[in-house]
């Protein structure tokens, strides 16, 4: 993976570049997760058209969408990540659980659809790289990371550790917005739960069978073989 120096954004990287099934490598320029594009200055988004970015997947709810003017050759996909289901929500969305990899197993299995459809737009898209963001680019953003990697064959280590670089990112888009860095709170909770983030996602990744899980949402063969043919190099 590739940190990525983009004017407006603060947590993005090219999933590009790591050990994958069968002695292939994730393909750099493919996938691109990060934060909102939505600050992004006119460099930022000359640099995310130069690094070959041609669609833009936004895994947000309406609330949360401000979306100003954007090049004309990038189309925008809004396919939110939550569903709808209030007791899911009561359970997930009333504490910091929300903003850790503790809700990415019930998630996929109250919700398979909703993953599956942002997994099957990537497979879909057009030639050119695929930027997928939500609001930090940390949690859904990284769900979404951990589901396309593990389709792939990477090792849940290096999912794991991809998850982790946000935490060293987002101190500094919480410093530009004038807000407190919620990283350390995140921490000392999940720390009281026994569990650290790259824990989180390993037991994820450990208990559920992520193709299964997609597969039961509606992905196919044709999407999944799709797919693996635009995360993997040749």
């Amino acid at each position: 993976m590739t940190q990525l120096d983009w004017d407006g954004a603060f947590n993005v990287r090219d999933l590009g570049g790591m050990h994958a099934a069968g002695g292939r490598a994730t393909r750099r320029g493919a996938v691109v997760r990060g934060d909102s594009p939505d600050r992004l200055s006119a460099a930022g988004w000359s640099a995310l058209e130069a690094h070959g970015i041609r669609t833009i997947i936004d895994l947000r709810n309406d609330d949360e969408r401000d979306v100003g003017a954007r090049p004309d050759r990038i189309d925008t996909l809004h396919l939110p990540l939550d569903g709808e289901d209030a007791r899911f929500w009561d359970r997930w969305a009333t504490g910091p659980q929300f903003a850790t990899p503790l809700y990415y197993r019930p998630h996929l299995e109250r919700f398979p659809e909703r993953t599956a459809r942002v997994v099957a737009a990537i497979a879909a898209a057009p030639p050119g790289g695929v930027y997928v963001h939500c609001v930090g680019g940390r949690d859904r953003t990284g769900q979404i990371a951990m589901v396309l990697l593990a389709l792939v064959g990477v090792a849940p280590e290096q999912i794991a550790a991809d998850y982790a670089l946000s935490a060293e990112c987002l101190p500094a888009r919480y410093a530009a917005l004038g807000e407190e860095d919620q990283g350390p709170a995140l921490a000392d909770y999940l720390s009281a739960q026994g569990m650290t983030a790259e824990g989180a996602v390993l037991s994820t990744l450990a208990n559920v069978d992520v193709e299964a899980r997609l597969r039961a949402g509606g992905m196919t063969d044709a999407g999944l073989a799709a797919l693996r043919e635009r995360l993997l190099s040749p």
